[in-house]
């Protein structure tokens, strides 16, 4: 589930549009349960707020 975004975050992070709401929430799906990372409004600057995920 969720996408790729490979321009915004590792491989590892995926990206999930909740239907009905202007959120996007950002998770680890690698991690054992996923981990969840943001819950962000889809009007944000996604690379900015997303810039320090190489170091979580």
């Amino acid at each position: 589930m969720g996408k790729q975004r490979r321009d915004l975050a590792p491989e590892s992070v995926r990206f999930l549009v909740l239907r009905g709401f202007p959120y996007i929430l950002v998770y680890r799906a690698n991690a054992v349960p996923p981990r969840i990372l943001r819950v962000l409004h889809g009007a944000r600057d996604l690379p900015e707020v997303l810039q320090d995920l190489e170091r979580e």
